[in-house]
């Protein structure tokens, strides 16, 4: 019986996903907001692609990088979310083998590369702001492609080794993770062999990937307040750091829960495991939705155009001038208008 036991497992053709252990009751009830959290990502995300598409005056480096975010963060929902939804609405809890590493390497590649994308456009800021005249001329449509590029095939590559060694492991113990999704290291410790390797590497890669982007915006950032506090009046200093306002608010709502959930899930034997899969999923599912939230409300150029796409009662959009030269301001009740005179 134990040799045939340990047959059946050493190479699985499915895994079972628990959802989050001790709360099976409130799987529906978690449901909701978590469904609401997916549809707010998908509206938001595909706004701000279709807006900076179609406003021809959004052609830049910072609202390139900002469509990556966006199609960076729509990936790293769907390649989860749905596993989850479907655990809680259909108890479907069957992923296969080959289906689990998949979506493990997604999660990984992904998150790699949204980390990379908040150091492109910390240097957008930089440039921005510390080199104005020059932007243009730095930052060319051709850098920015090498930027991109460079950021994907880092996270692309960064995330191979995962599903590589996990593939690599005979899991003779049991099929059933503790979790809504394939998650690293809840699957490498099914296996019944020494996964230090695959511990070492994931923690790693997190710690070298995140001290080297995060000292990098911090460079970047550094030298954009020495040029801030070197402008003449303090309106002057408010209005250029609000241009960075709203990257500094999706880059903590990123870093934090993913240094937290990463460390917990190493070192937290003590905490309940639906304390373990709800930090993670958060991890997952808080940026994607509010990185659009946080960029249409406190980037005044694609607020404006929202303003413009959807216009509500008692707004007035009025047109000046013609041609390239035309310019538009949103006329609000009591006669406040927001835009160029």
């Amino acid at each position: 019986m134990s040799n045939s036991s340990t047959t059946e497992f050493s190479n699985p053709s499915t895994f079972i996903l628990l959802g989050i252990p001790g709360l099976e009751w409130a799987h529906v009830w978690i449901s909701i907001p978590f469904c609401a959290m997916y549809v707010i990502t998908i509206l938001g995300n595909f706004t701000i692609l279709y807006i900076v598409k179609k406003e021809s005056s959004l052609h830049e480096p910072m609202y390139y990088f900002l469509c990556m975010l966006a199609i960076t963060d729509l990936v790293l929902s769907t390649s989860t979310l749905p596993t989850m939804l479907s655990i809680f609405w259909f108890i479907s809890r069957e992923i296969s083998f080959s289906a689990c590493l998949t979506q493990m390497y997604f999660v990984h590649s992904f998150a790699a590369i949204e980390s990379g994308i908040y150091v492109a456009m910390a240097l957008d800021r930089y440039v921005a702001i510390c080199h104005p005249l020059r932007h243009s001329t730095i930052l060319t449509n051709r850098v920015v492609a090498k930027i991109a590029l460079a950021v994907v095939l880092r996270g692309a590559v960064l995330a191979l080794p995962y599903p590589i060694l996990a593939s690599q492991w005979p899991y003779c113990r049991t099929n059933v993770i503790p979790h809504t999704h394939c998650e690293h290291m809840r699957v490498v410790k099914l296996a019944c062999a020494d996964i230090s390797i695959s511990s070492y590497y994931g923690l790693f890669t997190l710690i070298s990937r995140i001290s080297l982007d995060v000292l990098l915006i911090t460079v970047s950032y550094t030298q954009i307040l020495r040029a801030i506090f070197c402008l003449p009046t303090k309106d002057a200093r408010l209005k250029t750091f609000g241009t960075c306002s709203s990257h500094l608010c999706a880059i903590l709502i990123f870093y934090i829960p993913a240094v937290f959930t990463s460390l917990t899930t190493r070192f937290g034997y003590n905490l309940p495991v639906h304390f373990h899969v709800l930090t993670g999923n958060l991890y997952l599912l808080l940026p994607p939705v509010l990185n659009p939230i946080i960029y249409g409300v406190r980037t005044q150029q694609i607020r404006a155009r929202l303003l413009r796409l959807f216009p509500h009662k008692g707004t007035e959009v009025v047109s000046f001038g013609s041609g390239s030269q035309s310019k538009s301001r949103v006329k609000f009740p009591g006669n406040m208008i927001l835009g160029p005179p």
